[in-house]
Parts: C-alpha cells; structure tokens; sequence
C-alpha cells in the first residue's frame, strides 16, 4: 500500500453507527475524519428478532449520510462490519442489501469472536509495544467481547450476548434507576458471563483495557468528577452508581461527561461493567482509544498480500482440524488457480485466492461422512467462526464446496455473478482433472470465456491418453445446461 492512502471503516453497531477515515503512512494509519450517529437500531427488533421499518430506515438514512464523505473511495479502500443486531435479525438480507447500496460498498456482518479479533487489533494498534499480557473489553449495544491478548495477536477471544441497548431496554424500563434494577441487572448479566471465569481470570493477563463507547463514556464521567483520567476502579463504578440513583431516572441524570446519546443506555452499560469487574476480579481498567473501525482499518492491511491475509493461515487450520488431504487440496487449488488465470486473466488477486480457498476445502466435508461430503462441507463452513472471514464469505466459500460435484442448478441464486461462475467451473474442472489424485497433463488444455459461454480445448491426442478425465469433462457440459452459462468441450 502506498503512502498517503485513504481508508475508511464503517462500523455498524447495535446503538452507533461510525465512519472512521485515516490516511496510511509508513506502516501507521492517521485518523483524518471521524464521524458518529446515534441509530440504536439494537432497540428495534421485535420478539421475533426483526428489524422494525423504523429502525432500517435510520440505519439507510445513516448510511446515505456516510455515502456522501465516502464518494472518491474505491471499493477495496473501505470496510463495512455490522455486529450483533445485523447478527441476529432475520431480515437482515433486507437491511444489508439497501444499506450496501446506500453505502456504494459491501457491508459485511462478522461473527461474535472476528468482532472481538477486530477490537483488540484496534486496540493494540494504538498502545505503546509491550509484552504485557492483555485483558480488552468491549461493552457494546447488544453484546460484550473479551479478549486475552499479547501484542498483537489475540490468544483467546469471546462474544456474549450482553449490552448496554439490551440491559438498558430490560432492566431499567423507561430509564428508571433503582437498587433492585440495578442488582437484577447485574446478577443477569453475572449469568451470562460467567462462562468468561475459565478462560479470563485474573492469573491470565497483566493490564485490563476498555474500549468503545460505554466504557469510554464512563471514563468521560469519572475524569470529570476528579478521578484518575483514562482510569476506571470499583470506586469510581460504585461513585457513578450512586449518582444515578439519586437522579432516580436517566432524564434526570447531570453529570458532566456524559453525553446525550449515551445517557439512554448507560444503566445497562453500568451494570454490565460493574458486573466484569467482580466476576474477573478486575480492580484497575485503562480506556483505550483504539477500538472496532481501527481494527478493521489495520485488516485491510493485512489482506493486501497472501502471506499477511489471516484468512489464508485460517484455511490452513480449517484443513488440518479436520483432516483435509493436504497433497489433494494443493493439487485442486493448483490446477483451478490455473484455469481462472486463463478465464479471467484480469482478476487475478483476491478472486484467484478466494477460489483457492475454496479448493484447498472443498473436502473438508469428508471428516464427517463421504456420502455427500460436499453437503457436509458447506455445512461446516456456513457455521463455524474463524478468524478474518465475514459471515458472507464463508457462505460463498461454502457455496464453491456446496457446488463443486452435482448438479450445478443448486446454486443457481448464485449463478448471476460472473465471478462466481468462473470460480464454480474451474473448482469443478480441477476437480475431475484431479480424480485420480495425481498431478494431471494440462500440456494444451485451455479455458476461454466470451460472454456467457465457456469454452476448454485440449491439444490433439489428449482425449486419447486420458478418457476417464475426457469422459468426465464432457459429462460436465450436461451439468451447466439451462444455468444461464453454457460450456463448449472440445477435446480431439
């Protein structure tokens, strides 16, 4: 990446959303612009987990804002991660597939634990180098993540399903204080935590660090009212605590620090807190200054190349933990990567890696049951959580898999984007290439595209060394009629 890149982030979070913009100078991003709504779309969804018109068309209304500062940035200088109400609504397609439109760039919901891997990249971006051991937490509208960390690579990450947008709505109704609320609150929110206890105890990190808005904005109230600036302590929570009940409800609340936006939600924020703290045992939390954006900022860096794309070591350890045959996988990957080359001379880059991905899994499924393993592997790829992929990337990636032998009608949703379909045809021409698990001839053999319609050649006498794999390849045209594509064979 060159010096004086811009780049943005956009979070979408269950209270905020925000548009972060830095410009990339010798390895460190600066923050250039930097801008904030109150959209707390995590109060808009019902009991079936929907998101209510009103709270989508905040969020598009939102989004448009941001489209106007983002107008000049091309698609791979901008990220847009939306967590835990975009996690859990049901008719977040609807939502997402405004919003992107809206934003003119991709919004990608991440899973709990790549939101926690993104927070304590921002965070640790931004503290000094050390090698202290690292306890970060994110208070959020609808959910918490913990992090252990040294440097920057996180050891441990977690997500639970507690926020201040949620606490507040349930416990104090209306935004009354009271002792009971509060001492409900903070048992429920113990209950849900409590599973952190194993992994998070005190004997595991150094230094505790808050990031983000509700801890931001506790540490906003505590430095106003005198006590250490960027620290938090169980003195200052039981202080704050205190102030709110005597102000009796969240309307009455005068505090200096705490700003309009935060102020429906920083009872159930507070409660969370206090509950983090006596459940880890935390006596001393720094509020940091990195958080979510930055982190996805920093990512962007990391995708630029193979060898820095955590996505890649992430595949790597998706094929070892269930066993994938490594020869097989690279010979796929090989020979696919080949074919797209040729397809699609001009998009090589991240489409090429994304179908080399694609490959290296494709028998991931196998572990579980070679019947089927293609259904089996789509499965397992739509529903796990790994480290650098969006939820909708490992849904593609599952699709490739889904795809890769059958029929090819199955995913004919999917079939609209070219991209897709010239990834899908070379994974399965690799794969028949590669039947008998053996480095194939592809001396001559040539893969063209011109509109819709595909087209292999192969040299004279081909067909004749290898019939099992012509055989294969002109059963393939069958599988692609009446898909919009066609494929044309000629194998003399």
């Amino acid at each position: 990446m060159q010096n004086g890149t811009l780049l943005a982030a956009v979070d979408l979070g269950s209270n905020s959303f925000r548009l972060e913009i830095g410009l990339y100078e010798h390895g460190r991003i600066q923050r250039v612009d930097y801008l904030k709504e109150t959209v707390r779309q995590g109060n808009g969804l019902d009991r079936e987990h929907n998101l209510s018109l009103e709270a989508m068309q905040r969020g598009w209304d939102c989004l448009a804002r941001f489209a106007e500062r983002l107008a000049d940035f091309p698609r791979a200088r901008v990220r847009a991660v939306a967590t835990q109400t975009l996690r859990e609504a049901r008719n977040r397609d609807v939502f997402l597939h405004r919003g992107s439109e809206l934003l003119g760039h991709p919004i990608d919901v991440i899973s709990g634990p790549e939101e926690a891997r993104l927070i304590y990249q921002g965070v640790a971006r931004l503290l000094p180098q050390s090698d202290e051991k690292r306890l970060v937490v994110d208070i959020g509208g609808r959910s918490t993540e913990l992090i252990l960390g040294q440097r920057f690579r996180p050891e441990a990450v977690a997500s639970f399903r507690v926020g201040s947008v949620a606490w507040s709505s349930r416990y104090f109704p209306q935004g009354q204080f009271t002792q009971q609320a509060f001492a409900t609150a903070e048992i429920a929110a113990k209950a849900v935590l409590d599973e952190a206890l194993s992994t998070y105890r005190p004997d595991t990190w150094d230094v505790a660090y808050g990031s983000s808005g509700t801890i931001g904005a506790v540490g906003d109230m505590l430095t106003a009212a005198g006590f250490s600036p960027g620290e938090l302590t169980l003195e200052g929570l039981d202080w704050l605590r205190e102030r709110l009940l005597r102000a009796q409800s969240a309307d009455k609340v005068r505090l200096e620090g705490l700003k309009d936006d935060r102020r429906a939600v920083i009872g159930g924020g507070l409660s969370i807190l206090r509950a983090l703290f006596d459940l880890l045992e935390i006596r001393s939390m720094q509020v940091a200054q990195g958080a979510l954006r930055q982190g996805a900022l920093y990512d962007m860096l990391d995708r630029e190349l193979p060898e820095t794309d955590l996505r890649t070591s992430t595949v790597q350890g998706l094929v070892q933990s269930f066993a994938v045959d490594r020869d097989q996988a690279q010979r796929v990957a090989a020979v696919a990567g080949q074919l797209f080359a040729q397809a699609l001379p001009d998009h090589e880059g991240t489409g090429a890696r994304k179908l080399g991905w694609a490959a290296q899994l494709h028998e991931i499924g196998c572990r579980i049951s070679h019947s089927d393993y293609h259904r089996h592997g789509a499965y397992i790829l739509d529903n796990t959580d790994v480290a650098g992929f969006a939820q909708h990337e490992l849904h593609r990636l599952g699709a490739l898999v889904l795809g890769h032998r059958g029929k090819v009608r199955k995913i004919e949703a999917d079939l609209g984007d070219t991209l897709f379909a010239v990834q899908l045809l070379c994974l399965r021409l690799a794969v028949i290439l590669c039947h008998a698990r053996r480095d194939p001839d592809l001396h001559g053999l040539t893969l063209g595209l011109d509109g819709s319609r595909f087209s292999l050649r192969a040299r004279t006498g081909w067909a004749a060394s290898y019939p099992q794999s012509a055989y294969l390849l002109r059963e393939e045209i069958e599988a692609w009629q009446r898909t919009g594509w066609e494929l044309d064979v000629q194998l003399p």
